[in-house]
């Protein structure tokens, strides 16, 4: 097992396109670290760059206490599992498993072990005599990490290995690979476009866009704490509900209103997120995730009310997701345009709101609702976790790694430096 330390690192190919810009990352020894964003946001070229198979730019890779840059990926102690099996079609899983071993020389003794052992591991001992053509995905993408582990390697590099296989298979894979990581506890590097799969499956995720590192945290703080609007609509699913807002102090306290509608913020709130005070009489991006509303009828009487038509539902058996339109445009900001963007490329479940120029929010609510398409509906909002957002700079407020982002993008090259470490999340 071994730390690995990416430390201001940059890939720029001919051209002058900069794949990857100033990664600092730290990923802790035994950790299951998942890098997550849109397509084309440099997760694969950080992976691959720590593999040995994309050389640097700039900066510097460690794994272990041993600087990599110039090292040949076979000399850098670390295996791979990619989407494509990758598996000899002419040898049967004990020779696929075995093949890495015996080319390092390992005694024959020592390989008819490890890959039993592996075997056992993954469930696949009754298939050790069968080619990879009479296997499943499943099977396929198990022997296929099942190489890996017989190497004993220092770290696990993975570039989306469940791509491949089906819905129903991804899950159950999912929870395999979260049993294999406790079970080895070896370092695991993990790419997934599949946000759902990065919050299941990591220690901590770090969300990339533009080849620039936006966060870095548990998978829980992430949803619970974004430190900018483009984590805040990338992560979560469905995505966050945005809009632009007033925050005001009328008769009851201080208050944030929108559409047509207003919402009490509670002096805890306020307190628990340093320099919202200072937006009172400002507008401000607002934040609500569709997990945060609940039909009334079901609801804590303390969440505030929201009376809305739905134009969709989703029924999903346990809840449902109701759709509606808010009098209000959706947001214009980069970050938001960006999500879109995604979305229409089909990486991301966030809806286009280009009804009417209204925007398109989801409510989550329990399935004893009962809610149809076309009816008025009594919404009620959990106002103890709304998000706030500076309309100019896309940032949380009251985050306290916010500044220390914006520092970090902004800066240039010769002052990054300077910048607050983030990579310890």
């Amino acid at each position: 097992m071994a730390k690995i330390v990416l430390d201001r690192v940059d890939k720029v190919y001919a051209g002058g396109v900069k794949a990857v810009d100033g990664l600092d990352l730290e990923i802790r020894d035994g950790e299951f670290m998942v890098l997550v964003g849109p397509s084309g946001c440099g997760k694969s070229t950080a992976l691959r760059m720590i593999a040995g198979l994309e050389e640097i730019s700039g900066g510097k890779i460690s794994i272990g206490d041993q600087v990599v840059n110039d090292l040949a990926p076979k000399d850098r102690d670390i295996a791979m599992v990619f989407q494509n099996y990758a598996l000899y079609p002419h040898m049967t899983v004990e020779q696929n498993l075995a093949f890495g071993l015996k080319l390092r020389g390992t005694p024959k003794a020592e390989i008819k072990q490890k890959v039993h052992e592996a075997a056992k591991m993954l469930g696949l001992e009754q298939f050790l005599g069968r080619k990879p053509a009479a296997l499943s995905g499943g099977q396929r993408q198990r022997v296929a990490m099942g190489r890996a582990i017989v190497r004993e390697p220092q770290a696990f590099l993975m570039d989306e290995p469940l791509s491949n296989l089906d819905a129903k298979l991804r899950v159950s894979m999912r929870a395999s690979l979260s049993q294999l990581h406790e079970r080895l506890g070896v370092t695991t590097v993990y790419v997934t476009h599949d946000q759902v799969e990065a919050m299941t499956l990591g220690s901590r995720v770090c969300v990339l866009r533009e080849g620039k590192l936006q966060q870095v945290d548990t998978p829980q703080r992430l949803f619970d704490n974004p430190v900018n609007l483009f984590v805040a609509g990338f992560i979560g699913s469905p995505a966050m509900n945005f809009v632009s807002a007033e925050l005001t102090r009328g008769d009851g306290g201080v208050q944030v209103s929108f559409a047509g509608f207003t919402l009490p913020v509670a002096d805890a709130l306020l307190r628990s997120k340093p320099g919202l005070a200072d937006y009172i009489g400002r507008s401000v991006i607002l934040g609500i995730r569709p997990s945060d509303f609940e039909d009334a009828a079901h609801a804590n009487p303390e969440w505030a009310p929201m009376a809305v038509r739905s134009s969709v539902t989703e029924e999903l058996g346990s809840e449902i997701n109701v759709i509606f339109t808010i009098d209000a445009p959706p947001v214009e900001h980069k970050d938001t345009a960006d999500l879109a963007e995604d979305a229409s490329e089909g990486e991301s479940d966030m809806a286009i709101p280009l009804i009417e120029n209204k925007a398109l929010w989801t409510a989550r609510v329990n399935s004893r609702s009962h809610v149809r398409p076309g009816q008025d509906v009594n919404l009620a909002v959990d106002t103890k976790r709304l998000h706030f957002f500076d309309p100019a700079s896309g940032l949380a407020i009251g985050h306290s790694d916010a500044a220390a982002v914006d520092t970090a993008v902004d800066a240039p090259a010769d002052t990054v430096e300077d910048a607050p470490d983030l990579r310890k999340g």
